[in-house]
């Protein structure tokens, strides 16, 4: 019957990241279907189980067992319980523990890089979750190379770059591919302020947090921006901020950056929903 109860809470965990909304703390929603089916699969699980845990449950004929395997029951019944253990856990810590947000206190533990500027190039995964979204491992060189290609000539295009929820990861990642045929190009986007140690008092780091598949290829993503003066802001402030783009040499990371050399900027609520998602075959 533990089987049962584990099933039974798989499919209710399902069930309520599906009905709250909380799913999409974890995986990119353009995947939800899949999560949705999952919840069905552990529901009809959970049923067999119950029909083969009520057969065992019937009277058997004891005399038939071999003593010899009396032996081995409290080994069997300590792996059952360690089996157990590692599919209660989870669960566990989906109900006991509240879905936190990401902020600005993870950015500061992790820090925010590029792609080439780590110091140890054996991890590209470390490379790509900051600052700039990067798809490549996902694609043959040619493959991205072509996709990236169709992107600058959507974005290309615009006199104005507007990113929002959707389009945010996509053009983004196209900027930093492109800087230079997006230079001195109008935009406007909304994100979280971040500011750190080597940041100067009129400039900031301006992120959202994004999801490419799922929470483990997240990353936050933004740009550097540049004020005419001094701003008063502090970390995790939401803002949305218009200005012009361009490219400069960031001596902390000591590489060329695009950045927005802003031109006007506002305190906004944070969105209802803070994260967003690349989207595929657009």
């Amino acid at each position: 019957m533990i089987r049962m109860y584990i099933l039974l809470g798989f499919a209710f965990l399902f069930f309520h990241l599906y009905i709250t909304g909380e799913l999409s703390k974890y995986i990119n929603m353009r995947y939800s279907y899949i999560s949705f089916s999952a919840m069905f699969v552990f529901a009809f699980l959970t049923i067999v189980q119950f029909v083969l845990a009520s057969r065992n449950e019937e009277p058997r004929d004891h005399g038939e067992e071999c003593c010899g395997h009396h032996h081995h029951e409290p080994s069997a019944r300590w792996k059952r319980v360690v089996n157990y253990l590692i599919f209660v856990f989870p669960l566990a810590s989906a109900f006991l523990f509240p879905v936190a947000t990401l902020d600005s206190e993870v950015v500061k533990a992790k820090g925010i890089h590029v792609p080439g500027m780590a110091a140890d190039g054996s991890d590209p995964f470390a490379q790509r979750q900051f600052l700039r979204p990067d798809t490549s491992m996902y694609y043959g060189r040619d493959d991205y190379q072509n996709a990236m290609e169709k992107e600058l000539k959507k974005y290309g295009r615009l006199a104005r770059l507007e990113l929002n929820d959707q389009n945010y990861l996509n053009a983004m990642e196209t900027i930093y591919q492109f800087p230079g045929a997006f230079a001195a190009r109008d935009i406007e986007f909304t994100g979280f302020v971040y500011r750190e140690e080597t940041t100067r008092a009129n400039e900031a780091f301006l992120l959202r947090f994004g999801i490419i598949h799922c929470v483990a290829d997240s990353g936050v993503y933004g740009l550097l921006l540049q004020f005419p003066k001094t701003v008063p802001l502090q970390n995790d402030e939401w803002i949305h901020v218009k200005g012009t783009l361009s490219t400069m040499y960031y001596q902390p990371f000591h590489m060329t950056l695009p950045y927005v050399k802003v031109t006007s900027w506002e305190r906004v609520a944070k969105p209802k929903e803070p994260y967003v998602y690349r989207q595929f075959n657009e």
